[in-house]
């Protein structure tokens, strides 16, 4: 990683001049309202072929399908969180709540708050919540200082990634119901009733429609898809960049860039991560409409290389790949103490 050097601050404001002048800060209503429209329609129509299928073993084609429906509209919150999509704080809470707290069961005000400390401190061994050693470890020094289950987890988390992503779905709405206790959250009369309305709504649909063995498989087969998915989406954007200590003094720009990692793929990636394959420009611009971080790209990467900052890309494979590695390494205290 570049050492610091004196007199950085005034790089990202040169960046930001060419980022407004070029428009892509601008809200795009149309795209959202097209965007919106076409999860809506994902969403209604997946329940409304689960309600057609019926008593059937078919229903786990549709459970899979469902899965894809609620990641969608989890990357929807996501760009309301931002205040990518409204100009009103007021309208952005309401539709996060809706969208987040009842229609997928993620409470909107918790996930918000955690994901603002991640944006600030990206990577951050000390500030980001993201690589706090919950149950995987991200650097040897955690590795080195690690008990109890991260401990035992954290000699073969490479291999037990993606197997543990099947626990995320579930993982997120216990952190949202736990969220509920804390003095701190806002809103959380709403937040409480909402989170415990999607649950009823959730659980009687499928025992209603399903006899109870069925409707099990169909929860499993969902939330274990829910969660590869949402860790496939988020998983690639810094998992295995360069993880920062209280030691590291970067600026703005150079934090968010050399931690984050860009994933190629065209279009159907676009839809498949919602802009987030674009992690480098959501981080330096995260108010920044997802359909407007395909046009910043060549724009921020063309400006870091003139910069000499080093600028992170590579194909879905390929990040996880490298993610793999990195827990990987970041284990081998545990695997050999020596």
């Amino acid at each position: 990683m570049e050492a610091s050097r004196p007199q950085r601050g005034s790089d990202f404001a040169k960046l930001s001049r060419r980022i407004a002048e070029a428009g892509l800060l601008e809200r795009r209503p149309g795209s959202y309202a097209v965007r919106i429209g076409l999860v809506a329609t994902l969403f209604a129509g997946t329940w409304a072929a689960f309600a057609v299928v019926g008593d059937s073993w078919w229903q786990m084609p549709v459970a899979v399908l469902l899965a894809v429906a609620f990641a969608q509209v989890t990357l929807l919150a996501h760009d309301l969180a931002h205040g990518q999509i409204s100009r009103s704080r007021r309208t952005d809470r309401i539709a996060g709540l809706l969208v987040g707290n009842l229609a997928v069961g993620l409470s909107y005000g918790w996930w918000m708050d955690k994901h603002t400390r991640h944006h600030a401190n990206p990577n951050h061994e000390d500030r980001d919540p993201d690589v706090a050693p919950d149950i995987l470890i991200w650097s040897r020094k955690q590795a080195e200082a690690a008990r109890g289950l991260p401990r035992l987890v954290g000699r073969w988390q490479a291999w037990l990634f993606f197997p543990l992503l099947t626990l995320e779905g579930v993982n997120l709405k216990v952190s949202s119901f736990r969220a509920l206790r804390r003095p701190g959250l806002r809103n959380r009369p709403a937040e409480g009733l909402l989170l415990v309305a999607h649950v009823l709504l959730y659980a009687g649909a499928l025992f209603v429609v399903l006899p109870p063995g069925k409707a099990l498989a169909f929860l499993a087969v969902h939330q274990a898809c829910y969660g590869v998915y949402l860790g496939c989406t988020f998983a690639p954007n810094h998992k295995g960049m360069p993880v920062l200590t209280a030691e590291d003094e970067l600026d703005f720009l150079r934090r968010q860039v050399l931690t984050s990692r860009n994933v190629s793929g065209g279009r159907l990636m676009d839809v498949a991560l919602g802009g987030l394959n674009y992690q480098i420009e959501h981080h330096l611009f995260p108010g920044m409409p997802s359909a407007n971080l395909r046009r910043a790209q060549p724009i921020v990467r063309d400006y870091c290389r003139s910069l000499g900052v080093e600028y992170t890309e590579c194909g879905l494979l390929a990040s996880w790949g490298q993610a793999l590695r990195h827990l990987h390494d970041a284990g081998r205290p545990l695997r050999d103490p020596r």
